[in-house]
């Protein structure tokens, strides 16, 4: 099932895992906490969003698929 949309919930603590499993999907602002890239294709890097949200400590990546 492919991935179609992805969020970060509140709570990041800008651990970065995120960004260093997928930097095509999960860019850090300033303060190092998690957003998603604008241009984003989720469907193209599931690996790498599946990866960042299992290693995320506490949990705040979610992802919907088909």
């Amino acid at each position: 099932m492919a991935i179609k949309n992805v969020w970060i919930e509140q709570g990041c603590i800008a651990a970065g895992f995120c960004n260093e499993a997928c930097p095509e999907v999960f860019g850090l602002d300033d303060f190092g906490e998690a957003y998603i890239e604008e241009d984003a294709v989720f469907e193209a890097y599931e690996k790498g969003i599946k990866e960042a949200a299992k290693n995320c400590p506490v949990k705040v990546i979610k992802f919907d698929t088909d």
